[in-house]
């Protein structure tokens, strides 16, 4: 903190409030909370006062400081805003008034952003590990730099005027990612397109010789074990990729019990109930012994006519994920069922084109999780721009 700024205890600008409410049982009020690490005081909920436990609580108001007494060590502190005039909130959570002639409360907010202001807050909390609390007493003895209020203008004005570019600069990069993803699907779905203009469109149980599904071990007897084949559940068919990370075990007796539906390399797997329908991948090599649920489809194709990565490739098309929802049914959970993809029409390309279309789709999608890399990392820098820019801030080197 800059030596030229006056070095005040917190109690000289702050004042806890004591205003309070009688909690009416058939009366609506807004409960708010501080979220963690400076991201500002929110509305938690809207409750009837017969959902609150105690007769009183307390009322903050618009420009009032407010924290956590558990969390202050956790950066849980902010500006209560307009829309939030009025809200209540319990005990652990002490509000203060502003001294406005001499603290603005847009210079508060992002003071007590910054990493010393929240490590100054930790140096004011007590307790065992896991009832630490902020004492009241020490954080208004806290000392904090105080420059006048024309320079403390100017500086919420300088970091608001950074803050924007940088919330801009994030907004972009996040819209080139989703821009490079619709450009990548709309290009799949094209290929598709032409496929089926120049080689027609064939049935999916045409060009397969196997779509099944499994059966859950519970129905039959069996329980999950440690070892065993490996039994594939809804869960772990993700977009485009098996993730057998948290896959169950069966006996080899249930996995020989349900033949039908043991996995071969090669296979494709597509999910066909909740929320993860239409997700589908192939099966890799080495996976070894494994079976499926019965709310995951095997489809073996025809080696002669698909090439696994091509049914997935196309599986997961727009046009295709489509007519797989268009087709489900709403029951207490939505469902496809095996007739309905045996009915699914693809374009029955022949092998080295089908090649060609995965080639192309793998390498486009290469580009596109390069281009999510580099945004990822711009994204992490500008997360850490604006602890740098507050901490210059209230050095006066801004």
């Amino acid at each position: 903190m800059t030596s030229a700024w006056p070095s005040v205890p917190l109690g000289e600008v702050l004042t806890q409030s004591v205003e309070s409410v009688e909690i009416l049982p058939d009366q609506t009020y807004r409960e708010v909370t501080v979220r963690l690490w400076g991201r500002g005081v929110v509305l938690r909920r809207k409750v009837e006062g017969s959902g609150i436990a105690s007769a009183r609580r307390n009322v903050v108001r618009s420009g009032q400081l407010l924290l956590s007494r558990i969390d202050a060590r956790n950066g849980a502190i902010g500006v209560v805003p307009e829309e939030l005039d009025g809200a209540v909130v319990s005990n652990d959570f002490p509000s203060f008034d502003l001294s406005r002639e001499r603290v603005i409360p847009g210079h508060a907010s992002w003071l007590c952003r910054t990493h010393d202001f929240v490590d100054k807050c930790k140096t004011a909390s007590e307790g065992t590990t896991n009832r630490v609390r902020l004492d009241v007493g020490r954080f208004l003895r806290l000392p904090i730099p105080l420059p006048p209020l024309a320079e403390q203008r100017r500086i919420v004005a300088r970091i608001e005027e950074l803050a924007g570019k940088a919330a801009e600069a994030r907004s972009l990069s996040q819209h080139a990612i989703l821009e490079a993803d619709a450009l990548s699907i709309a290009g799949g779905d094209a290929l598709f397109e032409d496929a089926a203009r120049r080689f027609g469109q064939t049935k999916l149980e045409t060009v397969t010789s196997r779509i099944t599904k499994g059966e859950s071990p519970e129905w039959q007897g069996f329980s999950y074990q440690d070892t065993g084949p490996l039994f594939i559940r809804s869960e772990n068919v993700l977009w485009g990729a098996l993730d057998p990370t948290n896959a169950v075990r069966i006996s080899e007796e249930f996995h020989q019990k349900l033949a039908r539906s043991q996995l071969r390399t090669g296979d494709v797997l597509i999910n066909l109930v909740g929320a993860s329908i239409g997700r589908a991948c192939a099966v890799p090599p080495m996976l070894g012994e494994a079976n499926v649920n019965q709310a995951v489809a095997v489809i073996t194709p025809n080696s002669e006519s698909v090439v696994p990565e091509f049914l997935v490739r196309f599986l997961l098309s727009p046009s295709a994920q489509d007519i797989i929802h268009g087709g489900k049914v709403e029951t207490a959970r939505p469902n496809i069922s095996l007739g309905d993809l045996r009915e699914i029409e693809l374009p029955p390309a022949p092998l080295p084109e089908q090649r060609r279309i995965v080639d192309y789709l793998n390498g486009l999608q290469a580009k596109v999780d390069e281009l999510k890399r580099l945004q990822a990392e711009t994204q992490a820098e500008l997360d850490a721009l604006l602890p740098s820019i507050l901490d210059r801030a209230f050095k006066g080197e801004l």
